[in-house]
């Protein structure tokens, strides 16, 4: 059996959720709660190159509030 995570040839969603976080989701599997489609589906490949070019900032988006109050 193999993982649904790691399929080359699978299909897969980019998801977001409120934090700014990504996710690479499997097209077949029901998209969990707090998180919106951000593109897809499409193949691995185009999915991990839609998240390396749009996840700028590893840094959940409450961090970085946090980290701007401070200063």
């Amino acid at each position: 059996m193999t993982n649904p995570f790691e399929n080359k040839d699978g299909n897969y969603y980019v998801l977001i959720n409120d934090e700014g976080q990504y996710s690479l989701w499997p097209d077949f599997i029901q998209i969990p709660e707090g998180w919106d489609i951000a593109y897809g589906p499409e193949g691995l490949t185009n999915c991990q190159n839609y998240i390396e070019d749009n996840w700028e900032d590893l840094l959940p988006t409450s961090l970085k509030k946090k980290k701007l109050s401070i200063f």
